[in-house]
């Protein structure tokens, strides 16, 4: 049962929700509202590859917002065009008089092995995820810095913190963001902006798409299923309230009940030498030094081998 409290925790805020019409997203929006936001729901209605147009589930976001109490209004604005993304963020700023938080949702995927991705492939993904992540915030960025406050949540993945079969593209975005979040933070923070990355587990129509043949893919499928998109919300909340003010920069996950903080790269090892190395010496001395700290090729579903909470 929601509590006096996080009823009242956005209250007065706007906020932007891309990818919003099904989903983590919807479960975002839904939430962002229920804790007193004024939502735009971003969602061009397209399928997981991005193909197509329906604004119908964006609309039945709105409608339930509403139905509730709330204030929320449509927006069909592609992420994946810098007008676009202007455009969005304008209609929030017209609609409610100001924008507060964007939460950077909006995905698709287009997986291939990666000796057969095409660059269309592969640029569909760059395009939706980690583009269409800089267009919105560069948009809402100006009006953040005008009002000397703002809240930047952007929606990262295991796949690129950790890596996937046959998801070079989404991998590569997706760790994109994490880097793009983290300059936002460090070049915003005199404005009093914060800028955070989180990485999502939920059963979704994305999710359900990934190929489950092997005995192991059955399982851990069956375990995914278990993974509720309104599990994630509420992270994604508290990240936008003022009560985070001092949180920027991190790379968070959830997964269920658990809740993660990600390590982000630091030197492990270092070798030196006064008169500087060569190739040779690098191949005898520095590589079976640095072997036991090397990181084996894993995937998420061999980090996190434990049955979620």
């Amino acid at each position: 049962m929601a509590n006096k409290k996080s009823d009242v925790l956005l209250e007065g805020k706007v906020a932007v929700v891309t990818g919003s019409g099904r989903g983590v997203g919807r479960c975002i929006a839904l939430e962002l509202a229920r804790c007193g936001a004024s939502v735009v729901v971003n969602d061009i209605g397209s399928s997981i590859a991005g193909e197509g147009l329906d604004m119908s589930a964006a609309q039945s976001v709105v409608d339930e917002i509403v139905r509730a109490g709330g204030k929320a209004i449509a927006s069909g604005h592609s992420v994946a065009e810098w007008e676009e993304a202007q455009a969005m963020i304008a209609t929030a700023r017209d609609t409610f008089g100001q924008v507060d938080i964007v939460v950077n949702n909006a995905g698709n995927l287009r997986d291939a092995i990666f000796h057969r991705m095409s660059p269309e492939e592969f640029n569909s993904v760059i395009d939706v995820h980690l583009r269409g992540a800089f267009y919105v915030s560069r948009a809402a960025a100006p009006l953040f810095k005008e009002q000397n406050s703002g809240a930047f949540v952007h929606m990262t993945s295991s796949s690129g913190l950790i890596g996937n079969f046959g998801q070079a593209n989404y991998c590569a975005a997706k760790l994109g963001i994490v880097g793009l979040s983290k300059a936002i933070a460090l070049d915003m923070s005199r404005f009093n902006i914060r800028s955070n990355a989180v990485a999502p587990w939920a059963w979704t129509r994305m999710i359900d798409s990934l190929p489950s043949e092997t005995d192991a893919e059955k399982k851990r499928a069956e375990g995914l299923k278990k993974l509720v998109p309104e599990k994630i919300a509420p992270l994604i909340a508290a990240l936008a309230s003022d009560a985070a003010n001092h949180v920027t920069g991190q790379i968070f996950g959830v997964r269920n009940n658990e809740i993660y903080l990600f390590s982000q790269p630091r030197v492990l090892r270092t070798a030196h030498t006064s008169d500087g190395w060569t190739p040779d010496q690098i191949v005898e001395r520095v590589f079976p030094m640095f072997k036991s700290d090397f990181y084996p090729l894993d995937r998420s579903g061999d980090v996190f081998t434990w049955d979620p909470v």
